[in-house]
């Protein structure tokens, strides 16, 4: 095989990653809309235990199905913080959250998360960083505060701060998952992620049923479905897929884009009202993410 094979295949294989992370992205932006429909007639709690469930049993067919290898035990924190992360704790302060606030209002918060993500691999892998991004990162979470107190309608301290909460559990489990997801595997991560959770989760959801069945309408229905389903595993499939193909910090950076959907998606859906300042602000945030990962390595 010639050099220029090996390049051309580099190429399509690094072109993959980026297609297979766009559908990521545009999956994982559909997930606040959907948790705010859901939340709507569902328990925000019953609703973290379902999906997770839900998910993990599927996950778990998928992994018998390929016969994938256990993780060891050093492996077992890490599924541990990843599960708390993104199986458990983002679901359920998002769906808490979007009780106070609109799903417009919150996807601003989302724009923070590949900053999260990053200041926790700085901080779980020991990586130096430039002043600079220090500098950004700080514009950025002043934007976001200051947008959070600035705001007269949709918005609720109580909601803010558990988006804040979930930003930052969710950008530690997503560097843990990161950082497992080179020797396990992306989409196993998330599926033995989602086996850890289920002894605790089932019995949650199933102790947790609603009591009236009729009172829940076909939208709480399908944002159940889309959370469990799309963004508790299929989502992370794409996902992952694009890190390990197209390199984890370059596809990453197309979360950033993920903002932008979500607030697409929260006015043509749930007919929320998105104002030229949320917009400006949400592009600014998306800026200093930017700026950031670009002065991110010393």
């Amino acid at each position: 095989m010639t050099s220029q094979d090996m390049t051309s295949k580099d190429t399509d294989k690094v072109a993959s990653g980026w297609i297979n992370g766009f559908i990521g992205v545009l999956v994982f932006s559909g997930s606040l809309p959907a948790t705010r429909v859901a939340v709507a007639d569902f328990d925000p709690i019953f609703l973290t235990a379902a999906r997770a469930s839900i998910a993990a049993l599927c996950g778990l067919a998928l992994l018998l199905v390929f016969r994938e290898k256990r993780p060891t035990r050093q492996d077992l924190g890490s599924l541990l913080v990843t599960a708390l992360g993104v199986v458990v704790g983002f679901p359920l302060l998002t769906a808490l959250a979007l009780q106070h606030i609109d799903a417009a209002h919150s996807i601003v918060f989302i724009g923070l998360l590949p900053l999260a993500t990053a200041i926790f691999g700085v901080l779980r892998g020991g990586e130096r960083m430039r002043p600079m991004f220090w500098l950004f990162s700080c514009l950025g979470s002043l934007l976001v505060a200051g947008f959070a107190l600035m705001q007269n309608s949709g918005a609720s301290m109580t909601g803010d701060l558990l988006m804040f909460a979930a930003v930052l559990v969710c950008g530690l489990g997503y560097a843990d998952g990161a950082r497992l997801s080179r020797r396990l595997g992306g989409w196993q991560v998330i599926s033995w992620a989602l086996a850890l959770s289920l002894p605790l989760m089932l019995p949650l959801s199933l102790a947790l049923l609603p009591s009236d069945w009729g009172g829940i309408g076909a939208p709480a229905w399908f944002g159940l479905f889309y959370v469990s389903m799309f963004s508790m595993l299929i989502g992370f499939i794409f996902w992952y897929r694009g890190l390990a193909q197209g390199g984890i910090a370059a596809v990453g950076q197309l979360q950033l884009l993920q903002p932008f959907f979500g607030l697409l998606l929260a006015a043509t859906l749930l007919r929320e009202p998105v104002g030229w300042q949320m917009v400006l602000v949400t592009l600014a945030v998306i800026l200093c993410v930017a700026g950031a990962k670009r002065f991110a390595r010393a």
